[in-house]
């Protein structure tokens, strides 16, 4: 006769993973909106979220921190807050204008001599700028342009513009423009082209940029482009206007600062220890760049007034702190660069200890420290290349004069962009060791499995290792 061989008794408790915690628990990873498979299939890390089980005591070491800190913060903008930005006469000058849409419905080609009779007569010597543009001026042909206000209470009004032919803007029929509006003109010279209408390739090339960004990025994407969103209304409707009513610069920029990292970062990357981490970083690194920034901005002597638009604005506002606002504009500049650095630092300490949980804290440090040099190296160059882009007119300028390098260097508008060149990269390279540090610590404080451990009730050094490589445990607390 033949005998089937029976299967062993199960063990009289729950099958592994499948008890309170596991799978089939409702907290588990496969609980209410899981995907009820067997425990294999979570073997893998999500990206998306920090590996290792933080401890409730560091949770709350970490909260002691930032919750005293966001406080602060929020504090810090209902003090300060502006309620709008104060008002003033305008003077005419520069943005401070008047301004209306309007449209170019007629353009024709006429000899300059017949819309400059005032123009000086043409010597023959073009060797100088201002000889050949007068040549062109007198014998070139010139575009006399018909445009009509589209908006304001002038709407529909026509007024002529004529465009010389060395002009760096030229005009064509069906051109949206902008046109400045001076009151206090006679009536024939009330209004006048300053500028082309852009709206609609920037509008495009937004639209672009966001869909770009949630294609890849998905909802990541989409919490990025809300924190892009709150960061300007910050920006807007809090630093600048505080600034404005004469509130310290340092100050609003501190505040407005914090309040965009908090933001940008919890938002962007989820109310966890890891980014936690990554926002005690940028701090340390903006107290540090604040710190440098008011020293060497003092000793240098840095005035902040170095053209025509920061000349404008103390103009209208003579008490206004205008080394003030260059510092505050070096915190805020280096805040986004900081962010990518300090997210990014943490997230490899976390991952290395995914992949080694038996990792000290100083191997960590290393590993992670290894990584931030490569980091640091790119972000510097990219920040220094950054600045000298944005003035390339003006090194340019200074190299048809001829200066030297030192004479380039130490000048107050070469000195500024160098000022806040190199504070930004002292913060920057601060903010590696920093972060790395304090990363190393928190995800080696606790065993996986010991006491105290979220992913191991009662000690057990196996569900423990579960809950760093695979998750199969209960759900981890970040």
């Amino acid at each position: 006769m033949t005998t089937t061989q029976q299967p062993p008794n199960p063990p009289s408790g729950p099958p592994p993973g499948r008890g309170p915690g596991g799978p089939g628990d409702g907290t588990g990873a496969d609980g209410p909106g899981g995907h009820g498979g067997p425990p294999h299939a979570h073997g893998h890390s999500h990206g998306h979220g920090p590996a290792a089980p933080v401890s409730r005591h560091l949770r709350r070491v970490i909260a002691a921190v930032l919750i005293p800190f966001t406080a602060a913060v929020a504090v810090g903008l209902l003090v300060l807050w502006p309620g709008s930005t104060p008002d003033h006469k305008r003077t005419g000058v520069g943005f401070d204008r008047q301004t209306q849409s309007a449209e170019v419905t007629r353009l024709e080609k006429v000899d300059c001599s017949s819309v400059n009779p005032s123009a000086d007569t043409p010597n023959g010597d073009t060797s100088t700028a201002e000889g050949a543009s007068a040549q062109q001026q007198a014998k070139g042909r010139c575009g006399k342009a018909t445009v009509k206000v589209t908006s304001g209470k002038d709407s529909g009004r026509t007024f002529t513009e004529i465009v010389q032919p060395d002009s760096p803007r030229q005009l064509h029929e069906g051109q949206k423009v902008v046109v400045a509006y001076a009151p206090d003109a006679p009536r024939e010279l009330q209004y006048s082209v300053t500028d082309v209408d852009r709206e609609p390739p920037m509008w495009v090339l937004a639209a672009l940029f966001a869909l770009a960004v949630v294609v890849v990025g998905r909802l990541r994407g989409v919490m990025a482009l809300i924190a892009l969103a709150v960061s300007f209304a910050v920006l807007t409707l809090f630093i600048l206007p505080a600034i404005l009513q004469g509130s310290n610069p340092l100050l609003v920029a501190v505040v407005g600062a914090s309040a965009i990292m908090l933001v940008a970062l919890y938002l962007c990357h989820g109310l966890t220890a890891r980014t936690s981490v990554a926002v005690l970083g940028t701090l340390v690194s903006l107290l540090l760049i604040g710190l440098l920034g008011s020293l060497f901005i003092g000793w240098a002597a840095l005035t902040g007034n170095t053209d025509d638009n920061t000349g404008l604005i103390h103009g209208l506002y003579p008490d206004l702190d205008m080394s003030g606002l260059l510092l505050a504009g070096v915190i805020i500049g280096s805040l986004g660069v900081l962010d990518d650095v300090t997210v990014t630092q943490t997230s490899a300490v976390w991952e290395l200890h995914q992949a080694d949980p038996e990792m000290g804290r100083r191997k960590l440090y290393r590993a992670g420290i290894r990584i931030g040099r490569d980091h640091i190296a790119s972000v510097v160059n990219t920040l220094v290349l950054a600045y000298a882009g944005a003035a390339l007119p003006l090194l340019l300028l200074f190299s048809i004069a001829q200066s030297s390098v030192g004479t380039v260097a130490t000048s107050e508008l070469v000195a500024e962009e160098i000022v806040r060149t190199l504070i930004g990269s002292i913060g920057l390279v601060a903010s590696v060791p920093v972060t790395t540090a304090l990363a190393a610590l928190v995800v080696s404080a606790d065993r996986p499995g010991g006491p105290g451990s979220p992913a191991a009730p009662g000690g057990s050094s196996a569900p423990g290792r579960a809950a760093v490589l695979g998750g199969r445990g209960r759900r981890r607390k970040r």
